[in-house]
């Protein structure tokens, strides 16, 4: 049976073969990313409806929350079908007032690695994203000493594999000198497209590229180009978005997030969404010169 994940295709995320349209759990915590939601049974629901609509890979982090989202996840799907990938990230670390500062230390590392396993239930992390710093764009600077230590925890089996994200070119080929990077995770969408030349790099590598912000972020994207795209096609402006971002690439994995069912089938229904040659020729010129 073919599922709504299924319509977008394929792509490897290192050893395993993962429906390109997954499931970002960030929107399971509470407000601002901090405490339990106002409905953990909705929280469940959203995620096994999920897996039952074909998504195979989860992006998660044990700080959202911290580790609410991990444990509703491990609530939800534990046992984990065979099927399913866990893509977490570490890095950073959350304050009481609900900052993000960086966690980049050997022992920091060591310990959220350990508080993922904890919290999602696994022996090792199918892959975990290295965050470095910057709110939303790279802040150049070496990635050596982190790396070393991802590489140290895949060595020990505790990391399957590598995935490193907020980087520039410069900061992912230092990562790919010390390790194996299976996917990059940086803010891209249809209006910010500072990473085009990468994305075809890595695409030629056979690298998956999860763009962050793929409706804008905190400020949705707006574009009078996008809503006739989306009028056209009788549809919403941010799935037509959603299905801009799976035609530009073929290594591009998306991991919309949501707490309603409603949305998730929404956003899967992106994946069926097939644009045209007039309608990608709109879109693109949003973000042209």
């Amino acid at each position: 049976m073919t599922t709504t994940a299924d319509r977008a295709g394929q792509f490897a995320l290192g050893d395993r073969t993962v429906q390109r349209m997954g499931y970002g759990a960030m929107q399971l915590a509470g407000p601002h990313v901090m405490g339990p939601p106002a409905d953990r049974e909705a929280a469940v629901a959203v995620l096994r409806r999920a897996v039952e609509l074909g998504v195979d890979h989860i992006d998660t982090s044990d700080y959202y929350g911290p580790h609410v989202t991990n444990e509703i996840i491990r609530e939800a799907l534990h046992p984990y079908p065979e099927q399913l990938t866990l893509v977490t990230k570490i890095g950073a670390r959350r304050t009481p007032e609900g900052e993000w500062p960086e966690a980049l230390g050997a022992d920091e590392l060591r310990q959220a690695v350990h508080d993922n396993l904890d919290h999602l239930g696994l022996d090792a992390l199918d892959v975990v994203n290295l965050r470095m710093p910057g709110f939303a764009e790279p802040v150049e600077r070496s990635v050596v000493e982190p790396m070393e230590t991802m590489a140290a925890l895949q060595s020990e089996g505790l990391v399957r594999h590598i995935g490193i994200s907020n980087v520039s070119t410069s900061m992912l080929a230092e990562a790919q000198s010390i390790a194996p990077v299976v996917c990059v995770q940086n803010h891209y969408n249809l209006v910010h497209r500072d990473d085009d030349a990468m994305i075809d790099a890595l695409a030629r590598e056979g690298v998956a590229y999860v763009p962050f912000f793929p409706l804008g972020g905190f400020s949705p994207l707006q574009s009078k180009a996008l809503e006739s795209v989306a009028r056209t096609l009788e549809t919403t402006p941010m799935e037509v978005a959603l299905a801009w971002l799976l035609a530009r690439s073929p290594n591009i994995l998306l991991i919309p997030g949501t707490s309603s069912v409603a949305h998730l089938e929404s956003n899967l229904e992106s994946a069926a969404r097939v644009l045209g040659p007039a309608e990608l020729a709109e879109l693109d010129a949003i973000g042209g010169p």
